[in-house]
């Protein structure tokens, strides 16, 4: 939002340009397609004034080093906030008059962004207790009444949430399982979640879940999506499964190319209907209480109203921007039971009214002036999506979200993998280029690894092996362990960074460590049990000191520290028995596992066996599909019965 005002407030001013324009080389830098220099100079900003965000507004010297930064500024000094035009002043003067302290400030900035800890320095053994210290961290700031954790702005941490899923199926913790539903659900009844369309917007204004701003990223549909789903195996509440199939059929309806990859957002602002020219906050998703009783008729209006908080004023109440009077924003305000008493109707009638009030306001909705979309192709985020639809696969059986899923994959290893086999980050208007970041390469493998485990196509696991290696040629540093974001050939950067806490997305070593322990386990390969160890190692220290700001490297953890299952299906003569087993697998809450499939003969046995020896010796029993499950290196003897194989894999 404060990018959208910077840039009508400040940089379509004329006077504000002739500022810029005379004292400065202006470059504008679209974060997303350039994560490496964010990366770099969110950093320097963090580091000098303690906050980050964006907008990101930096000054650098002509060789690139950062001296002074911040993010939003008004055009003029108000609210005790420096205004652009002074700070533009003041940069200038100070370039011109005291230039050698500038520069002096300059590298010592970018010298202490490069420095990097010697290889041993603060390293602590991780262990069990390291993720019960995570749980309590997320207890200790839990909002037992509304869901989520800490204070407005809220952000929905999918993966904060599946690390809470994660422990209470270790623990047999409740209150981890507790926190978790309470926020899944809060979520879902918020504002925050789009009822009519599906999918979620980028974060709340405010702690109920009730205000949201409006943007929709492609990343937080793939995280959010694969939390529901994870909680619905876990809970097998049909609820949470209903979520994730309407976020994941946002995405393939409104943010998938025609040749199969992911779009990267939806915009907050959008035309305000009846005024083209004019944008606005949520302008595509906001209603009026007239406006829904036009759209329904006054009967119908009246329920659905009640049911999703329409009020003749607005609900907008706590709107930070003053952009929404008047507004509403649609959530669940009372529930169909509720609606079903004070209607004096049945429960059913109830729900059919709600399910057919929701696609007429779709449909109308749908002739308004859509937000734009942001229509590149990122790696990245385009393999957590890829990750999400195959999970979905399995947990929903629904072959929809496979063949999404498998498309996608096609789509990148088509587009954008260069001449040398190296990933490439951005695809858009027929085009692909930048460097790949770890993000890429981890995320990516981590979908191809999710992809395998839903269709057994060998392929896969042949492409997430390969790229593995690649990322560790690209990426490890030897000296002190771990992955810097960008590759050993970046040489267009001042600095190289790593970093392993999560922000709106997993960090790229923390998803990184869990493909390397999955592949180690699907290949029985020991170099990458060996790196991923070096991996959680290398960043140990930071782990123990804030494990909450870790959730993703705990995954990462708690598979590593165990217990953790392979459960190979050698394929017989009859195929069916295989497929019911892999369903029973895929559709339990079973995160520390891996799974394959060991055909018969062909290709795709050759593929598989080649990946990994140890396969071979797996084979079918007298012509019968038999599984065979290994917990923590031991392994039960194999069996031929769904019955034989759904108790093992209730009492492993």
């Amino acid at each position: 939002h404060w990018c959208h005002v910077m840039e009508e407030e400040s940089f379509s001013d004329p006077d504000i340009a002739a500022v810029l324009n005379g004292g400065f080389i202006c470059i504008k830098v679209d974060r997303e397609e350039r994560p490496d220099i964010d990366n770099i100079y969110m950093s320097a900003v963090v580091a000098t004034t303690g906050r980050g965000g964006w907008p990101l507004t930096v000054f650098l010297t002509p060789d690139r080093k950062p001296f002074f930064g911040g993010t939003y500024f008004p055009p003029e000094d108000r609210w005790g906030i420096t205004g652009l035009k002074t700070v533009l002043s003041s940069v200038a003067e100070a370039w011109k008059g005291r230039r050698d302290e500038v520069c002096r400030s300059g590298d010592l900035l970018t010298e202490a962004l490069g420095a990097r800890p010697a290889a041993r320095e603060s390293r602590v053994a991780l262990d069990e207790a390291t993720l019960s210290s995570a749980y309590r961290h997320f207890e200790s700031t839990f909002d037992a009444a509304r869901g989520g954790f800490g204070r407005a702005p809220r952000f929905p941490m999918g993966h904060n949430l599946s690390f809470l899923l994660r422990y209470a199926a270790r623990e047999d913790e409740s209150g981890a399982l507790e926190m978790a539903e309470k926020t899944l659900q809060a979520m879902a009844e918020g504002g925050v979640y789009d009822r009519l369309g599906g999918g979620f917007h980028r974060y709340s204004t405010d702690e109920g879940w009730r205000i949201p701003h409006f943007e929709k990223m492609l990343y937080d549909q793939a995280v959010i999506a694969k939390a529901y789903l994870e909680a619905y195996q876990y809970t097998g509440r049909e609820y949470f499964a209903s979520i994730a199939r309407e976020t994941l059929d946002y995405v393939l309806r409104d943010m998938t190319d025609p040749g199969g990859g992911f779009y990267s957002a939806e915009d907050a602002d959008s035309p305000e209907p009846g005024a083209p020219g004019q944008k606005r906050e949520g302008a595509f998703y906001l209603w009026t209480r007239d406006e829904i009783l036009e759209a329904l008729g006054k009967e119908t209006g009246e329920i659905a109203a009640y049911c999703f908080g329409i009020g003749p004023a607005g609900n907008a109440l706590n709107d930070p921007h003053g952009e929404l009077g008047g507004k509403n924003v649609l959530y669940t305000a009372h529930t169909p039971e509720e609606a079903a008493r004070r209607f004096d109707m049945s429960l059913e009638a109830v729900e059919a009214l709600l399910g057919d009030a929701r696609s007429a306001l779709l449909e109308t909705r749908g002739k308004r002036p859509r937000p734009h979309l942001d229509d590149k192709i990122l790696t990245n985020w385009n393999g957590l999506m890829i990750s999400s639809l195959a999970a979905a696969s399995g947990a929903l059986n629904d072959p929809r979200y496979r063949e999404a899923a498998e498309r996608a994959a096609r789509f990148i290893m088509k587009t954008l993998v260069d001449a040398d086999g190296r990933l490439l980050h951005r695809h858009r208007d027929g085009a692909s280029g930048i460097a790949a970041t770890i993000e890429d390469y981890a995320f990516f493998i981590h979908g191809l690894i999710d992809l395998y485990e839903a269709t057994f196509e060998a392929d896969y696991l042949s492409e997430a092996a390969r790229l593995a290696g690649l990322m560790q040629d690209l990426f490890w540093d030897g000296e002190a362990g771990g992955f810097f974001f960008t590759a050993e050939d970046s040489s267009d950067l001042i600095v190289r960074t790593k970093e392993a806490h999560d922000g709106a997305t997993p960090s790229g070593n923390s998803v990184a460590a869990l493909d390397l322990l999955r592949l180690a386990r699907l290949t029985a390969g020991p170099e990458f049990e060996a790196q991923a160890a070096g991996l959680i190692d290398a960043f140990s220290g930071d782990i123990a000191a804030a494990p909450g700001a870790h959730a993703f490297m705990l995954a990462a953890l708690d598979f590593a520290i165990g217990p953790t299952r392979e459960i190979i299906i050698a394929e017989g003569e009859d195929g069916g028995v295989a497929r019911d087993m892999a369903y029973e697998v895929r559709k339990r809450f079973l995160p520390n596992k891996v799974l394959a499939k060991r055909p018969a003969a062909g290709h795709a046995a050759e593929t598989l066996i080649r990946l990994a020896p140890f396969l071979a010796e797996h084979r079918a029993i007298d012509g019968k599909t038999s599984a065979y499950i290994c917990k923590d290196y031991s392994c039960k003897a194999p069996v031929t019965s769904l019955e034989d194989f759904r108790a093992l894999l209730h009492t492993q």
